[in-house]
Protein backbone atom coordinates (compact mmCIF):
# COMPACT_ATOMS: atom_id res chain seq x y z
CA UNK A 1 0.00 0.00 0.00
CA UNK A 2 1.13 3.60 -0.82
CA UNK A 3 1.24 5.82 1.90
CA UNK A 4 1.98 9.68 1.69
CA UNK A 5 3.09 12.22 4.72
CA UNK A 6 4.63 15.55 4.23
CA UNK A 7 6.96 17.17 6.92
CA UNK A 8 7.56 21.41 7.22
CA UNK A 9 10.84 22.80 7.58
CA UNK A 10 11.68 26.31 8.08
CA UNK A 11 15.43 27.47 5.84
CA UNK A 12 16.95 29.61 7.91
CA UNK A 13 19.54 32.07 5.76
CA UNK A 14 22.72 32.57 7.19
CA UNK A 15 22.70 36.45 5.76
CA UNK A 16 19.61 38.20 5.60
CA UNK A 17 19.38 38.67 1.98
CA UNK A 18 17.71 41.65 -0.35
CA UNK A 19 15.36 41.51 -3.35
CA UNK A 20 12.95 44.75 -4.75
CA UNK A 21 10.42 42.66 -2.71
CA UNK A 22 12.15 43.37 0.80
CA UNK A 23 14.76 40.89 2.95
CA UNK A 24 14.57 37.27 2.97
CA UNK A 25 15.18 36.00 6.48
CA UNK A 26 14.09 32.34 6.39
CA UNK A 27 12.10 30.40 3.78
CA UNK A 28 9.52 27.62 4.61
CA UNK A 29 9.44 24.43 2.48
CA UNK A 30 8.25 21.11 2.99
CA UNK A 31 8.95 17.87 2.12
CA UNK A 32 6.43 14.79 0.92
CA UNK A 33 7.38 11.65 1.59
CA UNK A 34 6.21 8.26 0.07
CA UNK A 35 6.62 4.80 1.34
CA UNK A 36 5.45 1.69 -0.62
CA UNK A 37 7.03 -2.02 0.59
CA UNK A 38 9.51 -0.50 2.43
CA UNK A 39 10.84 1.84 0.15
CA UNK A 40 10.77 5.72 0.46
CA UNK A 41 10.60 8.23 -1.90
CA UNK A 42 10.97 12.05 -1.42
CA UNK A 43 9.94 15.29 -2.82
CA UNK A 44 10.48 18.91 -1.73
CA UNK A 45 7.20 21.66 -2.02
CA UNK A 46 9.22 24.63 -1.79
CA UNK A 47 6.35 27.39 -1.77
CA UNK A 48 7.63 30.62 -2.27
CA UNK A 49 5.83 33.73 -0.20
CA UNK A 50 4.55 36.82 -1.94
CA UNK A 51 5.59 35.13 -4.72
CA UNK A 52 3.85 31.58 -5.94
CA UNK A 53 0.91 30.55 -6.79
CA UNK A 54 0.80 28.35 -3.79
CA UNK A 55 1.03 31.35 -1.16
CA UNK A 56 -2.67 30.41 -0.06
CA UNK A 57 -3.84 29.58 3.03
CA UNK A 58 -5.19 26.54 1.67
CA UNK A 59 -1.22 25.37 0.93
CA UNK A 60 -1.08 23.09 3.56
CA UNK A 61 -4.79 21.72 3.51
CA UNK A 62 -4.03 21.13 -0.06
CA UNK A 63 -0.69 19.26 0.74
CA UNK A 64 -2.44 16.87 3.35
CA UNK A 65 -5.22 16.54 0.62
CA UNK A 66 -2.97 14.91 -1.70
CA UNK A 67 -0.81 12.65 0.63
CA UNK A 68 -4.81 11.20 1.65
CA UNK A 69 -5.57 10.84 -2.12
CA UNK A 70 -2.39 9.14 -3.16
CA UNK A 71 -3.41 6.52 -4.34
CA UNK A 72 -5.35 8.57 -7.33
CA UNK A 73 -2.13 8.30 -8.70
CA UNK A 74 0.59 10.57 -10.37
CA UNK A 75 -1.56 12.05 -13.81
CA UNK A 76 -4.78 12.81 -12.08
CA UNK A 77 -2.83 14.31 -9.11
CA UNK A 78 -1.06 16.63 -10.77
CA UNK A 79 -3.92 17.60 -12.88
CA UNK A 80 -5.93 18.08 -9.50
CA UNK A 81 -3.04 20.65 -8.69
CA UNK A 82 -2.20 22.56 -11.60
CA UNK A 83 -2.78 25.81 -9.13
CA UNK A 84 -0.55 24.68 -6.55
CA UNK A 85 3.10 23.95 -8.52
CA UNK A 86 5.61 23.55 -5.86
CA UNK A 87 3.51 20.78 -5.02
CA UNK A 88 3.48 19.64 -8.57
CA UNK A 89 7.10 19.63 -7.92
CA UNK A 90 7.29 18.16 -4.59
CA UNK A 91 4.22 14.82 -5.96
CA UNK A 92 6.85 14.33 -9.39
CA UNK A 93 9.79 14.55 -7.18
CA UNK A 94 8.67 11.72 -5.02
CA UNK A 95 7.19 9.32 -7.58
CA UNK A 96 10.68 9.52 -9.40
CA UNK A 97 12.78 9.35 -6.53
CA UNK A 98 10.10 5.95 -4.92
CA UNK A 99 10.62 4.54 -8.28
CA UNK A 100 14.62 4.87 -8.43
CA UNK A 101 16.91 2.45 -6.99
CA UNK A 102 18.98 5.60 -5.51
CA UNK A 103 15.85 7.83 -3.98
CA UNK A 104 18.28 11.02 -4.75
CA UNK A 105 18.54 10.02 -8.27
CA UNK A 106 15.63 11.08 -9.76
CA UNK A 107 17.16 12.24 -13.24
CA UNK A 108 19.91 10.13 -13.96
CA UNK A 109 22.63 10.94 -16.01
CA UNK A 110 26.53 11.96 -15.91
CA UNK A 111 25.88 14.87 -13.66
CA UNK A 112 23.93 12.81 -11.24
CA UNK A 113 26.62 10.22 -11.07
CA UNK A 114 29.50 12.95 -10.55
CA UNK A 115 30.72 12.41 -13.87
CA UNK A 116 29.95 16.37 -15.31
CA UNK A 117 29.06 19.41 -14.07
CA UNK A 118 26.97 22.50 -14.78
CA UNK A 119 27.75 25.69 -14.88
CA UNK A 120 26.22 28.33 -13.18
CA UNK A 121 25.86 31.92 -12.31
CA UNK A 122 27.39 33.82 -9.40
CA UNK A 123 24.59 35.55 -7.60
CA UNK A 124 25.22 38.53 -6.11
CA UNK A 125 22.22 40.14 -4.06
CA UNK A 126 20.74 43.39 -3.29
CA UNK A 127 22.15 45.48 -0.56
CA UNK A 128 24.45 48.94 0.00
CA UNK A 129 26.86 49.59 -2.69
CA UNK A 130 30.06 48.08 -0.05
CA UNK A 131 28.03 45.20 -0.28
CA UNK A 132 27.59 44.45 -3.53
CA UNK A 133 30.78 45.31 -4.42
CA UNK A 134 32.28 42.58 -1.98
CA UNK A 135 30.19 39.90 -3.35
CA UNK A 136 30.98 40.50 -7.05
CA UNK A 137 34.55 40.56 -5.95
CA UNK A 138 34.24 36.83 -4.14
CA UNK A 139 32.41 35.76 -6.87
CA UNK A 140 34.98 36.46 -9.52
CA UNK A 141 37.74 35.45 -7.13
CA UNK A 142 35.76 31.89 -6.97
CA UNK A 143 35.65 31.34 -10.65
CA UNK A 144 32.30 32.10 -11.87
CA UNK A 145 32.30 33.90 -15.25
CA UNK A 146 28.59 34.45 -15.49
CA UNK A 147 27.74 36.96 -12.44
CA UNK A 148 24.19 37.91 -12.25
CA UNK A 149 23.14 41.25 -10.02
CA UNK A 150 19.98 41.84 -8.32
CA UNK A 151 19.30 45.78 -8.89
CA UNK A 152 16.87 47.58 -7.52
CA UNK A 153 17.94 48.33 -4.41
CA UNK A 154 19.98 51.60 -4.05
CA UNK A 155 20.68 54.50 -6.33
CA UNK A 156 20.51 53.38 -10.52
CA UNK A 157 23.88 55.55 -10.68
CA UNK A 158 25.72 53.30 -8.11
CA UNK A 159 24.44 50.19 -10.02
CA UNK A 160 26.10 51.42 -13.29
CA UNK A 161 29.14 52.55 -11.37
CA UNK A 162 29.39 48.48 -9.90
CA UNK A 163 28.74 47.19 -13.30
CA UNK A 164 31.71 49.44 -14.95
CA UNK A 165 33.83 48.37 -12.48
CA UNK A 166 33.81 44.99 -13.49
CA UNK A 167 33.74 45.94 -17.31
CA UNK A 168 37.35 47.86 -16.68
CA UNK A 169 39.14 44.71 -15.36
CA UNK A 170 36.41 42.17 -17.37
CA UNK A 171 35.71 42.64 -21.33
CA UNK A 172 31.89 40.90 -21.91
CA UNK A 173 34.07 37.59 -23.41
CA UNK A 174 35.52 37.22 -19.93
CA UNK A 175 32.71 37.60 -17.67
CA UNK A 176 29.21 37.58 -18.14
CA UNK A 177 26.54 40.23 -16.32
CA UNK A 178 22.95 39.38 -15.92
CA UNK A 179 20.84 41.93 -14.01
CA UNK A 180 17.46 41.23 -12.25
CA UNK A 181 15.01 44.16 -11.95
CA UNK A 182 12.37 41.98 -10.27
CA UNK A 183 10.05 44.23 -11.94
CA UNK A 184 11.92 47.47 -10.33
CA UNK A 185 11.19 49.75 -13.39
CA UNK A 186 8.08 51.70 -14.75
CA UNK A 187 7.32 51.64 -17.89
CA UNK A 188 8.10 54.69 -18.44
CA UNK A 189 11.86 54.80 -17.54
CA UNK A 190 12.45 51.14 -18.28
CA UNK A 191 13.54 51.80 -21.84
CA UNK A 192 15.87 55.05 -21.09
CA UNK A 193 17.42 52.46 -18.07
CA UNK A 194 17.63 49.29 -20.13
CA UNK A 195 19.85 51.95 -22.82
CA UNK A 196 22.41 52.80 -20.30
CA UNK A 197 22.57 49.22 -19.30
CA UNK A 198 23.43 47.78 -22.94
CA UNK A 199 26.09 50.26 -22.70
CA UNK A 200 27.71 48.16 -20.40
CA UNK A 201 28.41 44.93 -22.87
CA UNK A 202 25.48 42.96 -20.63
CA UNK A 203 24.02 39.33 -21.15
CA UNK A 204 20.27 40.70 -20.31
CA UNK A 205 17.52 41.41 -17.91
CA UNK A 206 15.65 39.87 -16.12
CA UNK A 207 11.99 41.05 -15.47
CA UNK A 208 12.73 44.55 -15.91
CA UNK A 209 8.99 45.76 -15.36
CA UNK A 210 6.33 43.83 -13.28
CA UNK A 211 4.34 41.37 -14.39
CA UNK A 212 1.21 41.51 -15.98
CA UNK A 213 2.01 44.56 -18.30
CA UNK A 214 2.07 42.79 -21.29
CA UNK A 215 1.78 45.01 -23.85
CA UNK A 216 4.57 47.10 -21.94
CA UNK A 217 6.83 43.88 -21.97
CA UNK A 218 6.27 43.29 -25.22
CA UNK A 219 7.30 47.38 -26.66
CA UNK A 220 10.44 47.00 -24.28
CA UNK A 221 11.52 43.80 -25.93
CA UNK A 222 10.89 45.06 -29.64
CA UNK A 223 12.76 48.14 -28.48
CA UNK A 224 15.58 47.13 -26.12
CA UNK A 225 19.51 47.31 -27.03
CA UNK A 226 19.92 45.11 -24.47
CA UNK A 227 17.69 41.11 -24.18
CA UNK A 228 14.93 40.70 -21.97
CA UNK A 229 14.30 37.60 -20.01
CA UNK A 230 11.06 36.88 -18.17
CA UNK A 231 10.89 35.62 -15.22
CA UNK A 232 7.81 36.48 -12.63
CA UNK A 233 5.73 37.10 -16.26
CA UNK A 234 5.83 32.54 -16.21
CA UNK A 235 3.94 32.51 -13.10
CA UNK A 236 0.04 31.87 -12.96
CA UNK A 237 0.29 30.45 -16.35
CA UNK A 238 -1.26 27.07 -15.98
CA UNK A 239 -2.56 26.09 -19.11
CA UNK A 240 -0.56 25.63 -22.67
CA UNK A 241 -2.98 27.76 -24.21
CA UNK A 242 -2.34 30.93 -22.15
CA UNK A 243 1.77 30.86 -22.15
CA UNK A 244 1.50 30.13 -25.93
CA UNK A 245 -0.72 33.58 -26.09
CA UNK A 246 2.42 35.36 -23.36
CA UNK A 247 4.75 34.37 -26.23
CA UNK A 248 3.35 35.64 -28.74
CA UNK A 249 2.27 38.73 -27.29
CA UNK A 250 5.27 39.63 -25.80
CA UNK A 251 8.29 37.78 -27.74
CA UNK A 252 10.94 37.40 -25.30
CA UNK A 253 14.77 36.75 -26.02
CA UNK A 254 14.80 34.36 -23.22
CA UNK A 255 12.57 33.07 -20.30
CA UNK A 256 13.42 32.06 -16.44
CA UNK A 257 11.65 28.69 -15.22
CA UNK A 258 12.10 27.97 -11.55
CA UNK A 259 9.94 24.25 -11.38
CA UNK A 260 8.57 25.18 -8.55
CA UNK A 261 6.78 28.44 -9.69
CA UNK A 262 5.73 27.24 -13.45
CA UNK A 263 4.14 23.85 -12.79
CA UNK A 264 7.25 21.32 -12.06
CA UNK A 265 9.27 19.79 -14.18
CA UNK A 266 6.49 18.67 -16.33
CA UNK A 267 5.83 22.34 -16.88
CA UNK A 268 9.03 23.15 -17.29
CA UNK A 269 9.09 20.94 -20.72
CA UNK A 270 5.69 22.49 -21.83
CA UNK A 271 7.50 25.63 -21.93
CA UNK A 272 10.88 25.46 -23.23
CA UNK A 273 8.42 23.31 -26.32
CA UNK A 274 6.78 26.57 -26.68
CA UNK A 275 9.48 28.98 -26.34
CA UNK A 276 11.24 26.80 -29.01
CA UNK A 277 8.65 28.08 -31.41
CA UNK A 278 9.69 31.56 -31.05
CA UNK A 279 13.57 31.25 -31.82
CA UNK A 280 13.42 32.12 -27.50
CA UNK A 281 16.76 30.87 -25.23
CA UNK A 282 15.75 29.90 -21.46
CA UNK A 283 17.45 28.82 -18.40
CA UNK A 284 16.63 27.13 -14.74
CA UNK A 285 16.89 28.32 -11.84
CA UNK A 286 16.03 27.21 -8.02
CA UNK A 287 13.52 29.27 -5.89
CA UNK A 288 15.53 28.85 -2.70
CA UNK A 289 14.93 25.22 -2.11
CA UNK A 290 16.90 23.16 0.30
CA UNK A 291 19.47 20.87 -1.21
CA UNK A 292 16.50 17.69 -1.56
CA UNK A 293 14.72 20.39 -4.10
CA UNK A 294 17.90 21.43 -5.64
CA UNK A 295 18.86 18.30 -6.31
CA UNK A 296 15.97 16.99 -8.24
CA UNK A 297 16.45 21.14 -10.35
CA UNK A 298 19.61 20.51 -11.09
CA UNK A 299 19.39 16.87 -12.08
CA UNK A 300 16.30 17.85 -14.74
CA UNK A 301 18.52 20.90 -15.66
CA UNK A 302 21.60 18.96 -16.70
CA UNK A 303 19.16 16.36 -18.99
CA UNK A 304 17.93 19.21 -20.70
CA UNK A 305 21.28 19.90 -22.43
CA UNK A 306 21.16 23.62 -22.00
CA UNK A 307 24.72 25.62 -22.78
CA UNK A 308 24.07 28.09 -20.81
CA UNK A 309 24.97 28.99 -17.49
CA UNK A 310 21.81 28.06 -14.84
CA UNK A 311 20.48 29.65 -11.63
CA UNK A 312 21.23 27.05 -9.31
CA UNK A 313 24.24 28.14 -6.84
CA UNK A 314 21.70 28.54 -4.00
CA UNK A 315 22.16 25.70 -1.53
CA UNK A 316 25.03 27.45 0.74
CA UNK A 317 22.24 30.07 1.69
CA UNK A 318 21.25 28.38 4.81
CA UNK A 319 22.17 27.31 8.55
CA UNK A 320 20.24 24.23 8.51
CA UNK A 321 20.05 23.14 4.82
CA UNK A 322 19.71 18.97 4.30
CA UNK A 323 23.37 18.04 3.70
CA UNK A 324 23.82 16.89 0.30
CA UNK A 325 26.58 16.08 -2.52
CA UNK A 326 26.14 19.00 -4.29
CA UNK A 327 29.56 21.35 -4.64
CA UNK A 328 29.69 24.47 -6.22
CA UNK A 329 33.62 24.63 -7.54
CA UNK A 330 35.18 27.56 -10.27
CA UNK A 331 31.49 28.50 -11.61
CA UNK A 332 30.18 24.97 -11.82
CA UNK A 333 27.85 22.91 -9.58
CA UNK A 334 29.27 19.03 -9.11
CA UNK A 335 27.48 16.21 -7.72
CA UNK A 336 30.30 14.90 -5.72
CA UNK A 337 30.92 10.71 -5.44
CA UNK A 338 32.46 11.05 -2.01
CA UNK A 339 29.50 12.63 -0.31
CA UNK A 340 25.62 11.04 0.52
CA UNK A 341 22.80 11.67 1.93
CA UNK A 342 21.31 10.90 4.89
CA UNK A 343 17.57 10.57 4.69
CA UNK A 344 17.21 9.64 8.50
CA UNK A 345 18.21 12.97 8.72
CA UNK A 346 14.90 13.93 6.79
CA UNK A 347 12.89 11.75 8.16
CA UNK A 348 13.38 12.58 11.89
CA UNK A 349 13.09 16.81 11.32
CA UNK A 350 10.55 18.50 13.67
CA UNK A 351 8.71 21.27 12.69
Amino acid sequence: MLKATFKKHNLIFKRASGTSRGILRQKETWFIILEQMGRVGIGECGMFRGLSMDDRPSFESKLKWTCENIGLGEAILLEELKNFPAIQTGLETAFRSLAAKDPFQVFPSDFSQGNASIPINGLVWMGDEKFMREQITEKIASGFNCIKMKIGAIEFDKELQLIREVRKRFSASEIEIRVDANGAFSPSEALEKLKRLSDLQLHSIEQPIKQGQWQEMASLCEKSPLAVALDEELIGLVHSEDRQKLMETIRPQYIILKPTLVGGFSGSDNWISISSKYNCGWWITSALESNVGLNAISQFTFTKNSKLPQGLGTGGLFTNNIPSPLRVKEGALYYSRDASWNMDEIMNIKE
